[in-house]
């Protein structure tokens, strides 16, 4: 019974760590106004690690269709193939394994009366590391001209291995959504 109550908290815990914080930084020197088109710097999205688990077309194919979506939301055009783009930008997704000590106090307490005297149950306290994993989006936009980094946002959050290929597209989208919320700096 304990156990599981644990293992809520720890779920509890981890939920509260999946945080919609976007750190984002640019280049205040650059005018934004001036950039008009992007287009994908090979290789688009990077991984770490290189592992084939996380590395998929699928994967891709839903990033650079988020990310598509929403620089033309914010009036950046895909550049006609063979013309050189005013932005170039890049994606890497970054999974993580991490641990978090938990621990959990449980069973009763003693209490006093006025008249002297405790009462109460034995105290235990049972601490435990939990291994999860947490992932990274990142996207990078370079300048087309000179290819120095322009713009930078992120978010990371723990990974949720039981999701269908809809809540995937779904999430990935949101998040690309978060990270550009705020593209072009103002």
């Amino acid at each position: 019974m304990f156990r599981r109550i644990a293992v809520v908290c720890v779920a509890l815990l981890l939920a509260a760590c999946q945080t919609d914080r976007v750190n984002r930084d640019f280049d205040a020197q650059r005018d934004f106004g001036g950039y008009r088109t992007w287009a994908w710097k090979e290789p688009a999205l990077q991984y770490q690690p290189n592992d084939p688990r996380i590395k998929s077309d699928l994967t891709e194919q839903r990033i650079r269709q988020s990310v598509s979506e929403q620089l033309d939301q914010r009036g950046l055009r895909l550049a006609p193939a063979g013309v050189k783009a005013d932005v170039q930008v890049q994606a890497w997704l970054i999974v993580e394994n991490r641990q978090q000590m938990v621990t959990t106090n449980y069973g009763g307490g003693y209490w006093g009366n006025p008249w002297g005297g405790y009462w109460g149950g034995p105290i235990g306290t049972e601490t435990r590391n939990v291994d999860y994993k947490v992932s990274t989006l990142q996207i990078d936009m370079l300048d087309g001209k000179d290819g120095k980094l322009v713009w930078r946002g992120s978010t990371e959050q723990v990974v949720n291995d039981g999701t269908t290929p809809a809540a995937r597209e779904l999430a990935l989208r949101q998040t690309v959504q978060k990270i550009l919320q705020q593209y072009p700096p103002r």
